[in-house]
């Protein structure tokens, strides 16, 4: 057996390259997780400083006791661990369960070990992965039994078949050896082996396990007990999570004695409470609630912030305070609210695999003449980001490489946030286009979340492609329609997708550019390369730098793949954004870093 290398050497000098540094308490208004690099530089700090994001400086200074209401606009995707691929979700999950790695509210830059023992071991050829397991960690009823490696191995296998269709295995487990090639039916992998029940060895036929390793903080290594989910999954999709679910964290969705969820009904509600299995061995989780309430159907977030803080025990879920309410909350509710980066980008995504989006001028004709300011205002404004030049955000490895907040100057489609309405004709018209404007007459299908900001933005959208000369139709719908119907689906009759955001799956720029435009990762369902971006330079670039070791020559794989990405012009990046949440007066609340929601394990009612 190879020697091996602990997880912080080997994944931190592998991809963790970019500046994390200075007082822990810099770098996000109130303090609280390493600072980095920001292309906002310090407007937002200066204005949301004394603010509730100050409580990172200490979570665990919360109170026992009391149930939290959280409004939300729509609802999550899935709550089956193997599928879901959505931060709000995943927020909701890490109370539910223990995956191997979780992140701290304070920190996005490293995982900590939750499940896993210790900082996952590296072979030094990138190609074998060894995770040890904490013992004594509790299934809930009815399984009622210790969590075994075998656990965490059926969880990772299962989340190959097209009963979860999950989003980005393939991205990041493609790898194992014996992987299928693409979803299918279930089938033990070869390449992740259990030779005890506290140790779990992920070999692989490339030198790919730095980013392996890193996404061993996602929801996939979530323990899913094979007797008890494997009829479940036998139907597509999979009922596990949703309506049959055990658990391993401090709190449960309400369910029977039999696993059967009975605190989840769909757009409406989910009941969670205290985990009575929950054993509490070496977690980070202080766990101060004693219940929580989600309802959806808060479409309307100015109504929604305003109950909120008015109210007494509540927060906000996936709702953002609308950008009008801003400078009222700044000034009357700083303790209230929260900021921290979002580690990703907003955008417009276009299908190139369809008319008229399959034409790089028209493309690049819709980015120069678009007002992406006007898009960025609704967020916030300048307040909560920069408008983006590229898809690697500010701090990450390879951002500076790409030019930083400006970008590359020879991209002259991208070179006026505010549009460039004369520019964008000389493209249509390189197009086919005389008229310098889109002259074709087919009806555009645009579809975005119903619920605020990302309606005004779709309707923004609308507007400017009506007057480059569209057709459109704007189809407004709650997230998770949107996700599971229409934009994660390519076979969806759907040319536009306002509501495009990416955070990092971890800290690392393969987590920005990989899943989202490496043609390699379009799928049938759950797709996230929604632009359906299929370049052979791309995806050559992009499996370039995953092979990448050294840190400054990855970052520079990275920024040559985001160069080549941006040429092709596949969407029409308009932030690399704050998150923003709010709570009521009585809450303390916590912000975690990574998910960008109120992390519901630290949160507390004072």
């Amino acid at each position: 057996m190879p020697p091996r290398l602990p997880f912080l050497a080997a994944l931190v000098a592998a991809v963790a390259v970019a500046g994390c540094g200075g007082d822990d308490n810099e770098g996000t208004p109130g303090g609280g997780t390493p600072a980095r690099s920001d292309a906002s530089g310090n407007v937002t700090e200066r204005l949301f400083a004394g603010s509730a994001t100050a409580n990172l400086r200490t979570p665990d200074e919360g109170k026992p006791g009391g149930t939290l209401t959280v409004l939300s606009g729509g609802d999550v995707d899935f709550l089956d661990p193997g599928k879901t691929y959505y931060t709000y979700t995943i927020g909701i999950l890490n109370a539910l369960h223990r995956g191997l790695y979780a992140y701290l509210p304070n920190d996005t830059t490293k995982p900590v070990p939750d499940l896993a023992a210790a900082d996952p071991e590296i072979a030094p050829d990138g190609k074998t992965v060894t995770v040890k397991l904490r013992k004594g960690v509790m299934f809930s009823d009815p399984v009622d039994r210790e969590v075994t490696s075998a656990d965490v191995k059926y969880a990772i296998e299962r989340a190959f078949t097209a009963a979860l269709a999950n989003g980005y295995v393939f991205t990041y487990f493609g790898d194992l050896v014996g992987a299928p090639d693409e979803p299918g039916d279930y089938r033990e992998i070869r390449g992740i082996q259990t030779p005890d029940d506290s140790t779990i060895v992920f070999k692989l036929t490339k030198g790919t396990g730095a980013a392996l390793a890193g996404a061993l903080a996602m929801p996939i290594s979530i323990p899913v007990p094979k007797e008890f989910a494997q009829r479940f999954d036998k139907t597509v999709p999979s009922t596990y999570g949703e309506e049959h679910a055990v658990y391993t964290g401090p709190y449960k969705i309400e369910t029977d004695a039999q696993g059967k969820v009975t605190g989840f009904t769909p757009q409406q509600h989910i009941s969670i409470v205290r985990n009575p299995q929950y054993a509490d061995v070496e977690d980070f989780r202080p766990a101060f609630l004693d219940a929580l309430e989600f309802q959806s159907g808060n479409e309307e977030t100015g109504t929604a912030t305003r109950r909120i803080l008015s109210g007494d025990s509540m927060a906000s879920g996936e709702i953002e305070p609308p950008s009008n309410q801003l400078k009222r909350l700044l000034e009357r509710n700083k303790e209230e609210l929260s900021v921290v980066p979002g580690g990703g980008w907003r955008a417009v995504s276009m299908d190139t695999a369809r008319p008229p989006f399959d034409d790089l001028d028209v493309r690049k004709a819709v980015i120069a003449g678009f007002d992406r300011t006007a898009a960025r205002q609704q967020r916030g404004g300048e307040a909560l980001g920069p408008v983006a030049q590229h898809y690697i955000p500010p701090g990450m490895a390879g951002f500076e490489e790409s030019g930083g907040a400006e970008g590359w100057p020879e991209f002259d489609w991208m070179a006026k946030p505010e549009g460039d309405r004369a520019l964008a004709a000389e493209y249509f018209r390189k197009a086919g286009y005389a008229s310098g404007k889109y002259e074709g007459s087919e009806e555009l299908l645009l579809v975005s979340d119903n619920a605020e900001p990302d309606k005004s933005i779709a309707q923004i959208t609308e507007r400017q492609l009506n007057e480059m000369g569209f057709k459109t139709k704007l189809r407004l719908v709650t997230r998770d329609t949107m996700l599971t119907r229409f934009c994660q689906v390519p076979a969806a009759d759907v040319s536009v997708c306002p509501s495009y955001g990416w955070a990092q799956d971890f800290f690392d720029p393969q987590t920005m550019l990989d899943p989202t435009f490496n043609g390699e990762n379009i799928l049938d369902a759950a797709n996230v390369n929604w632009a359906e971006l299929d370049d052979d330079g791309v995806d050559a670039a992009i499996e370039k730098a995953k092979a990448t070791i050294e840190p400054a020559e990855r970052a520079q794989a990275w920024a040559d793949a985001n160069k080549l990405i941006v040429a092709q012009a596949p969407a029409i990046p308009y932030m690399w954004d704050y998150q923003a949440v709010v709570a009521s007066p009585n809450v303390r609340g916590v912000q975690n870093g990574y998910s960008t929601t109120w992390d519901w394990n630290f949160t507390s009612i004072r």
